[in-house]
This record gives structure tokens, C-alpha cells and sequence, in this order.
């Protein structure tokens, strides 16, 4: 139809060539851009992907910056670390010279002085950024969750869009040569526990007259017995028939102060009779006279035998050093502890004395009663540490018994500490909190009294309520003390002194030898994170490239497909305009019909 109001034909045209520019700029903004997707509007799925993936792009290039800077870090530690191993090498090499007799130690002390000064000055100079690894200041340097430090590995993003920075994490316990807080490979390891509050250490004097003090495989406090001493009044001559020493000796009565209920066990007690018939049959060859405390105590023993009671004579005096005389005096009388006699106390006591003579030593209350055994303890703070190898902190354990019995394991580590005295620090600072934690540590086996006899020591001891025993048959043994951690160096390189202490160099080889493998391993650590970080650093920077091309895959455009296309639009946009000028001029032949 033919219309002088609407031109179809031109419209049909102008819908044509307006479909046609459309294409052509979508087509011309792909060649230009180089994007098949450039908006939400192109493919709101493909657009989002793409742009998060941009985003972590960015964030993965400044992991590998990070990384760069890591390796910084690390670089200078190894460095410092790696001079430091040399240098031990020659601290060690000296120390064996030293050993050669002649050799002047002086000097070689001012050696190894200048070691010492240059090691120091490695490990402060080893920062970079601000961060020193060699040189530290931790608080708690063998708490892992406090004494890390990380490198940046990568950035992560999870299956439900959870993002996360991953570090490579280093323990500065096995790499700090100077820690402020101690427990520096070159220092003495802060987590040393000393004698635990006291339950390993035993001292003696050597020949020397010097104090040692050493771990010791047990500890044992004895009970003693009672041994009451009297003097020998001198010879005693049976020479008239009526001449008589007679009295009572009880041995093992129940001691009234231990507060046992009743009824108190009395003893054994035994009658001795000495008259002139007595030694006539027993010792002839006296005639009747008594004239050393040597003989005394063996007639007085003859007759005591079976009764659980001794008589001493072999009592000494020091006239010298190391010249040691009898004493013809001093005697003393005792009990055996016959424990066959049934009897579990420890006593002795003489009475009903009836003598013909004005002295014959003993006398009615010359008496006593033992001791049961107690442990004695020298107290010493001390603190048990966390340990990256236990999540309960330093562990300790030995084993316990008391009069013979098994001996029970037992042991405390940090948590328990800090539950049983309310802490959270791990120490035990005074005598009764030593007395706390061993009374709740040995009271589930054993019944027990531990409790502080002064603010520098405590006792161990079983309940004299419970435990009638007494005595020197008495023992309470502690034994086999274990440090989970032990053994340790307590030794630092700095207090190497070969000419004020000449005698520990044997000792100081070792240390050195061991601090020397301490620093070997930390050096070894610090180069295992050297190739992890090369190692990162390459796949990061392989990990950008791909992602770069999987979102290319995704919004790229077909660079040959999209300049075809738009060079097809353009000759179809000079048909459509051939198109529209043609229908045009249809439109004017028509017009001129009417002028």
C-alpha cells in the first residue's frame, strides 16, 4: 500500500540501519576494548566471576611484594646465622687449644672475648624492616603461640567465598640467639627448674672440705631411734655376795604425743640382775670387777639379748684430722627396733633401778622416744614453662614410697600447677605452695602430711594418725625424678671463662659443641624457609598468569571474529542507508504528482 500520510518502506529502513548501529557499536567497543563482556548487562554471571578473580589477582600481586619482602627477612637472618656458625667453629677450636699444658689462657680468653663481642654484634645488626629474629624480645619464648613470626604465602578464597591470608610461620625458639627473657640458643635455657622446690638436690662435703651439690638419683628422709647416753661411772667391784645393779629396760612403747587413740602399746620390757654370781658364770675370768665401759656394755648386752635393747660403748673422740681415739667414758643405750617382737614404736627407757652402788650410770628416766622418718626438703622457687611439645606445659615425674612399700608414680606438669594454685603463670614461689602441690599430687596414693617448715623448706611425712611406725626403719623415699624437657644447656656462651674457672673446660667444649648443633639447626631452618619462599614466590607468580587467562577465556573477545563482524555491519549499514534513501525517493516521485 502506497501512502502520502506513512512512508513503510522508509521506516522498515530506518528500524534496519538502527539494529545494524546497534550491532556495530557493541561490535566496535569488542575491537576497541578487547572485552566480549564489559558489564553486568553483557552476562551477569561471567562478569561477576570475573571481576572477583581481578580483584584476588591484585591481591595475589601483593602477596608476591609480601613475599619479596619475607625473603628479605629471612635472608638477613641466614646471614647473620650463617656467621655466627663460623665463628662458633673457631670459639670451639680455641677452647681445645686450650687444653694443651703451656699454653697461655689469658690470651686465649681475650680471643674468645672477641667472639663473644662479635657474635653479639651479629644478632643486633641482623634486623631488616624493623624485625630482628636473631636478637629478640619474647616474653615466653618457648610458648609457640606466642613466639611466631610469619612470612605472607598467599591469599585464598574458599568454596563459599571465605578469604584468607596464609603465612609460613617460624618458631623464634629455634632461631633467636639472644632472647631478653633468656631461653637464646646461646643463652641458658630459661626453662631450667633447678632442684623442682627442692625434691632432687643432695649435697656433701669431698675430701676437700668444699660443698657439692648434685642431682641425685633419690632422696630419702630416715627415721632415727633413740639412743640415750650415759657415762661410765668407772670400775664397779662385785666383791661382797650382796652386791647387786638391777633395773628394767622397755624397748618400742607407743609414743603418747602422736595422739594414736588408745590404748598405747606399753613395750617389752626386760629385767636385768648383775650381782657377783652373775659375772662369776658369765665372765669368770673378771673376778667380779668391772673396770671399762667396754666390759659394761657386754655384760649389759649378754643380758639384754632377745629384749630388743642395745648397750654402746664403741663411742670415739677426734683428736685430730682424721685421728679418731675410743672414749672410755661415754656409753649409751638404744633399741633395736626387733620388729619380731611385734611392736611398732621406738623407745627406750630404764627404770626401777635398785643398786648396791652410789653410781651406776643409767638411772631411772633416762629415756626417749625415735623419730619417724620426714623428708626434708630445701625449697627454691620455680617455674614450670609452656612447651610446644606438650599442650599441658613442662612435665614432671618420679616416684614415691614410704617404710619399704612399692614405690608409686607420680606427676605434675604446668596445668596442673596453675589448677591447684590458682594460677596461670606455671611458678611455685614459696614453700607452701610446694607444700600444696606435693600434698595434692601424693594424696591419691599415699596418706600423707607435707606442709612448710620455714619459708626455705617443708617436710614429707606419713600421717602419724595412720602409720604407728616409727623409727630408723622408717624411710620416705622420693626417686627417678624426670624433667620432660631435660636434658638442657644452663650454661651461656657469654659466661665462658677459661681463667677463672679453668676447671670447667672440659665442660665448656661440650656446651659449645652443643650450642654450636643448636645454631647449625637453627641456620637450617631459616634456609628450609629460604627455598619454601623462592619456591612460593614462583608459583604465585605462575598462579597470576593462569588466572589471568581463565578469566580471559571468560570475557575476552574473539579479536578476528568481532572485526569480521564489524566489517559486515558496515557494508549492511551502507545497504540500509541505500535502502532508506531509496525509499525516499519513492516518497518524492510521489509528492510531485501534486504540484
Amino acid at each position: 500500500m502506497t501512502s502520502i500520510l506513512t512512508n513503510h518502506t522508509a521506516i522498515a529502513a530506518l528500524q534496519t540501519l538502527r539494529t545494524i548501529g546497534a550491532s556495530m557499536q557493541q561490535s566496535q567497543a569488542q575491537v576497541s576494548t578487547g572485552l566480549r563482556i564489559q558489564t553486568a548487562t553483557d552476562n551477569a554471571a561471567y562478569w561477576s566471576i570475573s571481576t572477583t578473580m581481578k580483584s584476588d589477582n591484585k591481591a595475589t600481586a601483593a602477596v608476591v611484594d609480601a613475599l619479596g619482602l619475607g625473603a628479605a627477612k629471612v635472608d638477613t637472618a641466614y646471614t647473620g646465622m650463617s656467621a655466627v656458625v663460623d665463628i662458633m667453629h673457631q670459639f670451639k677450636a680455641r677452647l681445645v687449644a686450650a687444653t694443651e699444658d703451656g699454653v697461655d689462657k689469658t690470651k686465649i680468653q681475650e680471643e674468645l672475648e672477641q667472639f663473644k663481642r662479635q657474635i653479639q654484634e651479629i644478632a643486633r645488626s641482623s634486623s631488616f624492616s624493623g624485625q630482628n629474629w636473631l636478637n629478640t624480645d619474647v616474653p615466653e619464648i618457648y610458648d609457640d603461640q606466642t613466639n611466631q613470626v610469619s612470612v605472607v604465602a598467599g591469599f585464598t578464597r574458599s568454596k563459599t567465598d571465605g578469604v584468607a591470608v596464609e603465612r609460613m610461620k617460624i618458631h623464634l625458639s629455634q632461631v633467636s640467639l639472644f632472647n631478653s627473657t633468656g631461653g637464646g640458643l646461646l643463652q641458658g635455657d630459661a626453662r631450667d627448674v633447678g632442684n623442682i622446690g627442692g625434691i632432687r638436690r643432695i649435697g656433701y662435703w669431698d675430701n676437700d672440705a668444699q660443698w657439692i651439690e648434685q642431682w641425685a638419683p633419690q632422696i630419702q628422709g630416715t627415721g632415727g631411734r633413740p639412743l640415750k647416753t650415759f657415762d661410765f661411772p668407772g670400775p664397779l667391784v662385785f666383791d661382797d655376795p650382796s652386791d647387786i645393779i638391777e633395773f628394767d629396760v622397755t624397748v618400742d612403747a607407743d609414743d603418747p604425743a602422736t595422739g594414736f587413740a588408745a590404748p598405747l602399746e606399753a613395750g617389752h620390757t626386760t629385767t636385768v640382775t648383775i650381782t657377783r654370781a652373775v659375772l662369776d658364770t658369765l665372765k669368770p675370768g673378771w673376778n667380779g670387777v668391772i673396770d671399762t665401759n667396754e666390759k659394761y656394755a657386754e655384760i649389759l648386752n649378754v643380758l639384754l639379748a632377745g629384749s630388743g635393747a642395745h648397750v654402746y660403748s664403741n663411742w670415739s673422740m677426734r683428736v685430730g684430722p682424721n685421728n679418731w681415739i675410743h672414749d672410755p667414758v661415754t656409753m649409751g643405750i638404744g633399741t633395736l627396733e626387733d620388729r619380731t617382737l611385734g611392736l611398732t614404736g621406738s623407745y627406750v627407757g630404764v627404770s626401777n633401778v635398785t643398786s648396791s652402788f652410789a653410781d651406776i650410770g643409767v638411772s631411772d628416766g633416762l629415756s626417749g622416744y625415735g623419730q619417724r622418718a620426714a623428708l626434708g626438703l630445701s625449697f627454691e622457687p620455680f617455674t614450670l614453662h609452656k612447651d610446644g611439645n606438650n599442650a599441658d606445659g613442662v612435665q614432671i615425674d618420679f616416684n614415691f614410697s614410704i617404710n619399704g612399700q612399692p614405690a608409686t608414680h607420680h606427676s605434675f606438669d604446668r596445668t596442673y600447677v596453675n589448677t591447684v594454685l590458682g594460677k596461670d603463670t606455671g611458678k611455685v614461689e614459696t614453700a607452701e605452695e610446694m607444700a600444696v602441690l606435693l600434698q595434692s599430687v601424693l594424696e591419691q596414693d599415699w596418706d600423707v602430711v607435707v606442709e612448710a617448715t620455714s619459708p626455705w623448706s617443708l617436710s614429707i611425712r606419713s600421717n602419724p594418725l595412720t602409720d604407728r611406725l616409727s623409727g630408723s626403719s622408717t624411710r620416705v623415699v622420693l626417686s627417678d625424678v624426670v624433667v620432660s624437657i631435660e636434658p638442657l644447656a644452663t650454661m651461656k656462651l657469654l659466661d665462658v671463662d677459661i681463667v677463672k674457672r679453668p676447671d670447667l673446660l672440659g665442660e665448656y667444649i661440650t656446651y659449645v659443641d652443643t650450642a654450636t648443633s643448636k645454631v647449625i639447626a637453627g641456620a637450617s631452618v631459616l634456609g628450609a624457609l629460604q627455598m619454601r619462599i623462592g619456591m612460593q614466590t614462583e608459583f604465585v607468580q605462575q598462579s597470576m598468569a593462569k588466572l589471568d587467562q581463565g578469566v580471559g577465556r571468560l570475557v575476552d573477545a574473539d579479536m578476528d571474529e568481532a572485526s569480521t563482524r564489524l566489517k559486515a555491519l558496515q557494508t549492511q549499514e551502507q545497504l540500509a542507508i541505500q535502502a532508506l534513501s531509496i525509499a525516499n525517493a519513492n516518497a518524492e516521485h510521489m509528492l510531485q504528482l501534486f504540484r
